[in-house]
């Protein structure tokens, strides 16, 4: 029997134990994509305990919390740091299965050097030990950055941002960890949001003049753009909830964006036909400026009406979407594809259910000399565990070229998840493995190994186009 996240956790054969160790352990992270606060880096926020670090803003423990009868003043409310910490512990206890389990002693064992299980006996002696070292300069945000041998961090930044964090961060010499924003306009592109007005006006007093044309909105936006790529941005994200495909002329176009100004209710045709133009019009510009368009689809928001008056979004209120899209998704592909303007593109599903289908669909847009230009991103939110990552990979590999695929990113708003990385590469190196022990791929160590360097950092690198030492 195994020891509980011994060294070679995860790893069920020889071989997966030779390509992680030799491979994959020590090579460096390109989080292409993820949530952290580039205020944070940028200042080097050191924490006051573990639960301001570890629970504060991350909603994967909320729910759990929830799940396990822990009332809402120990998870968003007002209970002291200590507390909450003891609530998390005894949820921690009853989460076996769950990949919180995993995470959260992966993080204990690799940061803090705790290999003891969090439960209600240890909660006291690790919250004690975690806060002695946090006192220490490594464990402020950027050293936690530096202990996690990340090379490059994506932020997700929204259009009105000034990216000061971003410029202060890329004039320090003293920290050679790449910070770059990503273009993220979900507010600008869903013009039925009741912040879309307000929104707009922002962007009106950001460029000093006023918008009153769906022409000079799009210019409105290129101009951000062109502050974003200024700024090192080579990366854009959307969350489209469905994709939509609706095509309108310019004379609908601005006969709609004026009737959402003047406060009128659009029609869910209308919606459609708006978001179908600004989501062709913006892939547009990330193909002549060299950018990756990220599409997150399929989420279905803010469920609990209740807890949205009371703790608005993000707070783990969020469910796997049913809903089909992939005609729509298509047809605003080969939009793009038809004048040669289709961006690399990185599809991710939250639906295990479309795994085929965008395995699929990839394959026919591929082309233009660039290896794996539209990818099938990594297992996405409820699938960012151990099923839904075999699962993904499988599906990847089946269907498309799994040794071109970008790797894995921790979407998190955390500084200790830079272990998902780690757990993913085990996840990877074992299936291969399996591969190898069960004669399905060659047992060639340097042509496996290489595989392994891409996937994990290498291709990353090649793909986004920013430079990296």
């Amino acid at each position: 029997m195994k020891k509980f996240m011994c060294e070679d956790f995860l790893l069920q054969s020889t071989s997966a134990k030779k390509l992680y160790h030799h491979y994959a352990e020590n090579m460096p992270i390109y989080d292409y994509h993820c949530h952290l606060s580039p205020r944070e880096i940028a200042e080097n926020k050191k924490y006051n305990n573990i639960s301001e670090l570890w629970l504060g803003g991350d909603h994967y423990k909320w729910r759990a919390m929830r799940s396990n009868g822990v009332e809402e003043k120990f998870i968003t409310g007002n209970a002291s740091n200590k507390e909450k910490f003891g609530k998390w512990a005894e949820t921690i206890e009853n989460s076996l299965g769950n990949p919180l389990y995993h995470w959260t002693h992966l993080e204990l064992k690799r940061y803090f050097g705790i290999d003891d299980l969090l439960n209600t006996k240890t909660a006291d002696m690790i919250f004690d030990k975690c806060n002695s070292l946090l006192e220490q300069d490594d464990f402020s945000s950027r050293g936690l950055i530096k202990r996690s041998n990340v090379k490059v961090i994506g932020t997700t930044d929204d259009p009105l941002d000034d990216l000061g964090y971003h410029k202060a961060l890329a004039s320090d010499t003293t920290f050679t960890v790449k910070v770059v924003p990503a273009f993220r306009p979900d507010k600008a592109i869903n013009i039925e949001s009741p912040g879309f007005i307000d929104w707009h006006s922002k962007l009106e007093s950001l460029i000093g003049q006023k918008i009153t044309s769906y022409p000079a909105f799009t210019k409105a936006l290129q101009s951000r753009i062109a502050y974003f790529h200024e700024n090192s941005c080579r990366i854009s994200d959307h969350a489209l909830e469905p994709p939509v495909y609706e095509p309108a002329n310019q004379k609908e176009l601005e006969q709609i964006f004026t009737s959402r100004l003047k406060g009128e209710t659009l029609s869910s045709k209308q919606v459609k036909q708006f978001k179908t133009a600004l989501m062709v019009f913006l892939g547009r510009e990330y193909s002549r400026l060299g950018w990756v368009m990220q599409l997150h689809i399929g989420t279905l928001r803010n469920n609990n009406s209740r807890m949205y008056k009371q703790l608005g979004p993000d707070t783990g209120f969020d469910a796997i979407g049913d809903s089909l899209y992939i005609e729509n998704l298509t047809r605003l592909l080969d939009k793009l594809d038809s004048r040669d303007e289709l961006p690399k593109t990185i599809l991710y599903n939250i639906n295990p259910r479309d795994n085929e289908a965008i395995g699929t669909l990839i394959g026919c847009f591929q082309g233009n000399g660039i290896p794996g230009k539209i990818q099938f991103g990594s297992a996405w939110w409820f699938n960012d565990q151990y099923d839904g990552m075999v699962r993904h990979l499988k599906a990847l590999s089946s269907l498309g070229l799994l040794s071109r695929f970008v790797g894995m990113l921790t979407d998190s708003r955390s500084f200790l998840s830079f272990t998902r990385h780690e757990y993913f590469r085990r996840i990877l190196c074992d299936l291969i493995g399996q591969w190898v022990e069960t004669g399905q791929a060659p047992d060639d160590e340097k042509m496996l190994g290489k595989m392994v360097r891409n996937i994990c950092f290498e291709n990353a690198r090649n793909y986004f186009g920013i430079n990296v030492e």
